[in-house]
């Protein structure tokens, strides 16, 4: 490199030529750029050429440039072309709302339905609860994969007002009316006996469970930017899910794969999503029909597997849970994830945690990995995201 900087009596405003060459894109010959900088960006053109394997041939004050020699063709990795310096880089979901509503003044929704979610055989209780956002100042807005704080009535057994909940959104931004003036959320009852044996029901669940069409219902959020979707519509997806879990990856799907959704956003999903749903029965299969339908539309693009762990048994006769479906396409699994493309989510119950890591422990460990040392590189990423409760 020829650096003819007469750089000992310039400012920081004078102007530099500098001279770079660098490889186009196949194998073709060397290219010269040029670019003019102020002294005050030289350092910075200099790293972003060096980043992108470009030569730099000469630095001059502007006016006494001197023509570069031509390169021999090398195989160092192509530049990208600079021709100013770029704007700075926009943090990922930058714009995303968040906290529109706090607790001390919550945004007052209206319920607009209210149904069961469970069909014939399965157990518990779920709901699919609709709140009308319209009327707000501001606007409740929302995007796939983040929760809304949701304020129970009444007040706790020392006389305060009940805290909030979270739940995960299970709605596009467009609504279930695609008016962008609703919210939903999937609500399993909390049940479960203490330890003098009596049986406890959950305070927000069963009370959102029990809520009537009309009622209104005081909203807080929106939060959340662990568990939204790359812009990428080449992206592929990978959703493991068990129960209400579900609910973020039904509003990944029906952007993806609803036709309405499709038409609004602008946005045509082309890659691979395969969803990973675990329920105890087969009447526990949330939105089951939805996914069915949009398997059968969509094959090319959507692949639906389940695990019915009272109902079907893994390899070794024991019940099914999503772990061992995991572990059965392990191979298919770390083929998507070693695409630099390809992001996981996970959202259920925090004990699905432990047997996903050992299954993905194994199947890295087939493939010659370190499951330990691939989940944090995936996290840092951001191809990684887990939500669980």
């Amino acid at each position: 490199m020829r650096v003819s900087v007469a750089t000992a009596g310039g400012t920081s405003s004078s102007l530099f030529t500098v001279v770079a060459s660098g490889i186009q894109a196949g194998s073709g010959p060397s290219v010269i750029r040029t670019y003019r900088v102020a002294m005050s960006g030289l350092n910075d053109l200099y790293k972003r050429l060096s980043a992108s394997g470009a030569r730099i041939l000469s630095v001059s004050p502007a006016g006494e440039e001197s023509p570069a020699a031509p390169v021999a063709a090398s195989s160092a990795p192509a530049p990208q072309a600079v021709t100013s310096a770029p704007a700075p880089k926009k943090k990922p979901h930058a714009n995303v709302p968040v906290n529109t509503y706090k607790p001390k003044t919550p945004f007052l929704g209206t319920v607009t339905e209210n149904y069961s979610l469970v069909a014939d055989g399965g157990i518990g209780r779920v709901q699919h609860i609709t709140f009308d956002l319209s009327g707000g100042d501001p606007q409740l807005e929302y995007i796939e994969g983040q929760s809304i704080g949701i304020i129970p009535e009444g007040e706790d057994a020392n006389g305060k007002p009940h805290k909030l909940r979270l739940y995960s959104i299970a709605s596009t931004r467009h609504g279930d009316n695609y008016q962008d003036n609703t919210v939903s959320l999937c609500v399993r009852q909390l049940e479960y006996k203490n330890e003098a044996g009596e049986q406890i029901y959950g305070v927000c669940s069963t009370y959102l469970c029990d809520i009537e069409p009309g009622s209104k219902v005081k909203i807080t959020g929106p939060v959340g930017k662990e568990m939204l979707l790359p812009d990428d519509e080449d992206a592929n997806i990978i959703m493991l899910a068990t129960g209400t879990g579900i609910a973020p990856m039904r509003t990944y799907i029906r952007r993806m794969f609803e036709a309405r959704e499709r038409e609004a956003n602008g946005w045509t999903f082309r890659g691979k999503a395969w969803l990973f749903m675990g329920a105890p029965k087969t009447g526990n299969l949330l939105y089951d029909e939805d996914f069915l339908h949009y398997e059968k539309e969509f094959p090319d693009n959507f692949r639906y597997t389940k695990a019915i762990s009272r109902e079907q048994q893994n390899a070794k006769g024991g019940r099914m849970y999503i772990q061992d479906r995991v572990l059965e396409h392990a191979e298919e699994i770390f083929a998507m994830i070693e695409n630099p493309k390809t992001h996981v989510y996970m959202c259920g119950l925090r004990g699905m945690e432990p047997g996903i890591d050992e299954a993905m422990t194994a199947a890295a460990a087939a493939k010659g990995l370190d499951w330990s040392e691939l989940r944090p590189q995936l996290k840092k990423a951001d191809r990684w995201h887990v939500e669980t409760y």
